[in-house]
């Protein structure tokens, strides 16, 4: 099998992504709060990013505006910008007209086609110091749930929850659905970026559990070719919002996925994760990527970075620190500062 090869031998690049708390109560509100340099919780997130310092970063909770305002302010935030970016009007906020969650009414944030308050509540932004190429990617956020193979759509009683009308306008992604073609030397990779809904906050009908694990069933349409010829070195990316051990949802999607022949599981791991494990969790703490432990489902593996088996890997990591490290001042003294989300990271290597 043909290895993932750099433009000069001895180079890495890391790919990170980070479901940081990068959303508002409402539009321009991100860039507001920016541009004013006074939020302690952007700050944070900035120390850990500038730390870390990913090539390429997949930012899952971040407000879309049109111009990509925010986006650009955010990255003259770091210490080093980065010079490529992309993003796109999310799913989230876009309203359906539709009454999805079966309350009798309409135009509430739950009656978008992703939960979202207002029109780019909660997006998605992709940060890159290597060339992306935009006029290559494909959008996939579209697809209407119905059409993705072998998807499961919610029920009650025999009947389409919560009509069938919803059922015939429903996309399946809650955010975004993106392959973004980057430029690594001769090379490309794609970013299979996305980030899911919450498998929980429903009903009976399992209506978030059901879309949860039919957002991973698309990409994995795509893998499998069913959706074209797939890309031929991909990197799944984002929020999966799903353990496979612990944790509520369908949690055989996501364990089938990491256990694919044609990715790879790099296991990022952390110390920080296994100071404070669940005792009653199955996982291995230490593959954790979120903290819910104050009054949640505890520590959660929930973002991932599954490169194509292809990909030469040479670490990977959580950026979770243990209590004792000098780098966990960038969480704050309850370890909240940059949000419940860790930023996980991998790196490519050159042979």
């Amino acid at each position: 099998m043909p290895t993932f090869v750099l433009a000069q031998s001895g180079e890495t690049v890391r790919i990170a992504t980070f479901a940081a708390p990068l959303s508002r109560d409402g539009p321009g509100l991100l860039l507001r709060d920016i541009v004013k340099g006074e939020d302690t919780q952007i700050a944070a997130i900035v120390g850990v990013i500038d730390h870390v310092a990913p090539d390429i970063l997949v930012l899952t909770d971040f407000d879309f505006d049109a111009g990509g305002a925010a986006m650009a302010a955010f990255s003259n935030t770091l210490a080093i910008p980065y010079p490529y970016s992309y993003s796109a009007l999310p799913n989230a906020g876009q309203q359906t007209g539709l009454d999805l969650d079966g309350d009798g009414f309409t135009g509430d944030a739950r009656d978008a086609f992703g939960y979202g308050r207002f029109l780019g509540d909660g997006g998605m932004a992709i940060l890159s110091r290597l060339p992306i190429n935009e006029t290559d990617v494909i959008d996939l956020s579209g697809t209407l749930w119905r059409d993705v193979p072998n998807a499961k759509l919610p029920m009650v009683d025999g009947r389409a929850f919560p009509s069938e009308q919803v059922h015939e306008a429903l996309r399946v992604s809650s955010t975004g659905h993106w392959m973004v073609p980057i430029s690594i030397g001769d090379q490309t990779i794609t970013l299979l970026a996305y980030s899911a809904t919450a498998p929980v906050f429903d009903g009976p009908e399992d209506f978030n559990g059901l879309r949860n694990r039919d957002e991973l069933k698309l990409w994995e349409a795509v893998l499998d070719g069913a959706l074209g010829a797939p890309p031929t070195m991909p990197v799944l990316i984002g929020n999966v919002n799903a353990d496979p051990s612990d944790g509520q949802g369908l949690r055989g999607g996501i364990a089938d996925v990491v256990t694919r022949g044609d990715l790879q599981d790099p296991m990022p791991r952390s110390a920080g994760g296994v100071m404070v494990a669940d005792p009653t969790h199955t996982g291995d703490p230490a593959l954790d990527t979120a903290d819910w432990s104050d009054g949640g489902p505890g520590n959660l593996r929930v973002s991932y970075i599954l490169p194509s088996a292809k990909i030469a890997i040479s670490g990977a990591g959580v950026f979770w620190p243990a209590a004792d490290d000098p780098m966990a001042a960038l969480l704050g003294e309850d370890g909240f500062a940059a949000g419940p989300h860790r930023l996980v990271w991998v790196d490519i290597a050159v042979p």
